[in-house]
């Protein structure tokens, strides 16, 4: 994500051959798209936007020998001559086939136009937007998509653009958007692959109010009231204050009782001592200062722990921490798995690499062992595991907090204008903060993606009607090229309209941007790591750290001090099974940073500081 110092790129995943059954992919269309409208009615109907153009006017005759010349006609948009976008998309669909998707898209987006005049643009369009998904470009598929009901709303292939449109929806976080769109589709038409995209994607749903929203507006369907069920009892997010929606569904939907009676949970039992095995890449087997020097986050890290397992042993609880070096790769994280003491720890910390993460949160479930990630800040590795938290706040966790706060900062009278690099964590990001805002009554003008190290992609981001008229601008980027870009481009608009600023705290510590760049009147950091380097608390650990390792802390020393002592508390105040403990518990203020939430069953932390710089003093507005 774009706010941690430890970026981790996407790993997505789409449902295997779930839209290419029955879709134009598997069997290219042979109809060509009817010049005019059928007079039936279609089974998805948008109004179809054409341009005004005037006529020109005729010249008059004037009475003197000179005749005037003719008031020049609008030149239109010439449409590509057939034989040349017969030749393009056949072309486009063979580069698809092959997996060239970016090839695909330059050669059939173009011919997806009106004004292409292509006879078979229906399908270009919708060829085009399965490339761009295969691309992960979700906002550009979107548009894409949308062009496609709009400008042929008779295209035989609809329920096909339908179901894609429902993917694209749901991979952006918009899933009341996702949901209404496949209700249009026929009922008899691509009935499993329709459940099955819901079954797939429904899951992703972290926000208890987002899925009783959901529930309110759909509640004939199925899957979606099976898939609340089963996040209830299954996933372990079910409390007594859930027992009379979970017997709705239960009787709504002549779901299986038994299956769906939740289970007692574990019996916590509290001990005088525990036992945390921490498991992180030392890659101690590989003594080069190449390897060491890329490794001293892991080393930083650790050495917080064990303070904290200090400053824990002086105030009466006892940890003992077990350290085992789980390499590069998941071999190594395997065979430390399959030890049988790894079985009877009481709390699991570690790993720093997404496939291992996955690996461990399986074994901590499987346990019932408490396993926390300590740096990723992506929410899908904790879907659906009671078993498996974050330490750091979510991506997703992140765009809603920030969405929030902007909507009564900025207030809603001029839209918002997200700008972010191509992660993950980044678009998880930017559509969390969209459906937020909106559900705040504001609106966000367009969601666009960017390249920091291209030139003309940061220019087309700020650039546009878009940036002109927004309220306020989010930028979603820790690229030090992109902050003072950013702030230059905003501080030359008008200063009546000039727009506020939502940005990173790591362009606090940017050495290209000084106070007075920072310093806007309408500027502020989202920044989880923030910290307060006079508090008593900050300054008691610096101390101890050098006299122990005789080098300041970085941040991930702070990190993983605070996560222990964090974590090392619950297991003292709940015991081993703490998840129902820390759902009910308040915020707790941390020892250097701004504190630590799990409030309602949330398995990421939900405290997401919002500052302000104001003169050369930091300011916590949230």
């Amino acid at each position: 994500m774009t706010f941690s110092s430890s970026r981790q790129r996407p790993l997505h995943w789409l449902i295997a051959g779930l839209l290419l059954s029955g879709s134009a992919l598997a069997q290219t269309p042979t109809r060509p798209q009817p010049a005019k409208p059928a007079t039936t009615s279609p089974a998805v109907t948008a109004p179809v936007l054409k341009p005004a153009v005037k006529p020109a006017a005729k010249p008059t005759t004037a009475p003197t020998a000179t005749k005037p010349k003719p008031t020049p006609v609008p030149t239109r948009p010439t449409a590509i001559p057939p034989a040349e976008a017969n030749v393009r998309y056949r072309a486009g669909k063979n580069q698809l086939d092959q997996g060239n998707y970016a090839a695909a898209l330059a050669q059939l987006e173009p011919l997806a136009l009106p004004t292409a005049r292509f006879s078979r643009a229906a399908d270009a369009a919708y060829l085009a937007a399965v490339a761009q998904t295969r691309l992960k470009q979700w906002p550009e598929a979107e548009q894409l998509l949308n062009l496609l009901r709009t400008e042929y709303p008779t295209y035989p292939n609809m329920p096909d653009v339908l179901l894609l449109q429902g993917q694209v929806s749901f991979e952006l976080e918009d899933y009341d958007t996702a949901l209404k769109t496949l209700t249009l589709l026929p009922a008899d038409k691509l009935v499993a692959e329709r459940e099955n995209l819901k079954a797939a994607y429904l899951t992703r749903i972290q926000d208890r109010n987002t899925w009783l929203r959901n529930l309110r507006r759909y509640p004939t369907d199925t899957t979606l009231g099976r898939a609340y069920a089963d996040r209830l009892v299954l996933g372990g997010a079910y409390t007594e204050a859930d027992r009379p929606q979970l017997d709705d569904l239960i009787t709504r939907f002549s779901l299986d009782r038994t299956r769906y009676t939740p289970r007692p949970r574990p019996v916590s039992v509290k001990k005088s001592s525990y036992n945390v095995a921490v498991l992180l890449p030392f890659e101690l087997a590989d003594p080069s200062w190449q390897t060491q020097r890329k490794n001293q986050f892991v080393t930083d890290l650790y050495a917080g722990l064990r303070l904290a397992q200090d400053s824990l042993q002086r105030a009466g609880r006892t940890i003992q921490i077990f350290a085992y070096d789980t390499g590069a790769d998941t071999l190594a994280l395997k065979q430390t798995l399959a030890l049988p003491e790894l079985a009877g720890m009481d709390l699991l910390i570690g790993p720093v690499y997404k496939s291992g993460a996955k690996l461990l949160g399986r074994f901590a479930q499987e346990h019932q062992i408490v396993c926390v990630n300590p740096l990723s800040q992506d929410g899908d590795l904790v879907l659906d595991n009671p078993w498996h938290y974050l330490y750091a706040p979510s991506a997703a966790t992140q765009g809603r907090t920030a969405a929030q706060f902007a909507a009564g900062a900025f207030g809603n009278g001029r839209p918002a204008l997200v700008l972010y690099e191509d992660g993950k964590d980044d678009a998880a990001f930017a559509a969390a903060y969209k459906a937020a805002l909106e559900e705040q009554g504001g609106k966000v003008s367009a969601l666009r993606r960017f390249n920091p190290d291209v030139d003309a992609s940061l220019a087309t981001a700020f650039a546009g009607p878009e940036f002109a008229a927004a309220g306020h601008v989010v930028v979603v980027s820790d690229d030090k090229r992109v902050g003072p870009y950013a702030l230059r481009q905003v501080q030359q608009q008008p200063a009546a309209t000039r727009p506020g600023v939502l940005a990173p705290g790591s362009w606090l510590d940017n050495p290209r941007l000084d106070v007075s760049q920072l310093n806007g009147a309408a500027t502020y950091f989202i920044h989880p790591k923030y910290y307060d380097e006079q508090s008593i608390g900050f300054r008691r650990f610096r101390s101890l750290y050098l006299q122990r390792q005789h080098l300041p802390p970085s941040v991930f020393a702070n990190q993983g001090f605070e996560l222990l002592l964090y974590f090392g508390n619950a297991l003292f105040q709940y015991g081993p099974a703490f998840q129902t403990g820390l759902a009910a518990a308040s915020q707790t203020p941390g020892a250097i940073f701004e504190g630590a939430s799990y409030l309602g069953g949330a398995h990421d932390n939900q405290v997401v500081p919002i500052i302000k710089l104001s003169g050369l003093e930091y300011q916590v507005l949230k």
